[in-house]
């Protein structure tokens, strides 16, 4: 069973940007797939279990962007 998760992402502005963030956050464990829409800032990610929203935080910030919640 897949549990598919939508959070909103700040500063994301180009393609560039979405792959900084799904290469992060397709990082974590049991994570499927990652999208990343910089016009939105939407980033739906797909993966085996409910991620950890501490996690997925940290993975934005790796990648330079700002975690603002989920949609």
């Amino acid at each position: 069973m897949s549990i598919s998760a939508t959070y909103k992402v700040s500063g994301m502005s180009c393609g560039h940007c979405e792959g900084a963030v799904s290469g992060e956050i397709s990082e974590l464990p049991g994570v499927s797939s990652v999208k990343a829409v910089a016009s939105t800032g939407e980033v739906t990610v797909i993966s085996e279990a409910a991620l950890d929203e501490t996690a997925v935080r940290a993975a934005v910030d790796e990648a330079g962007f700002e975690l603002v919640g989920t949609v």
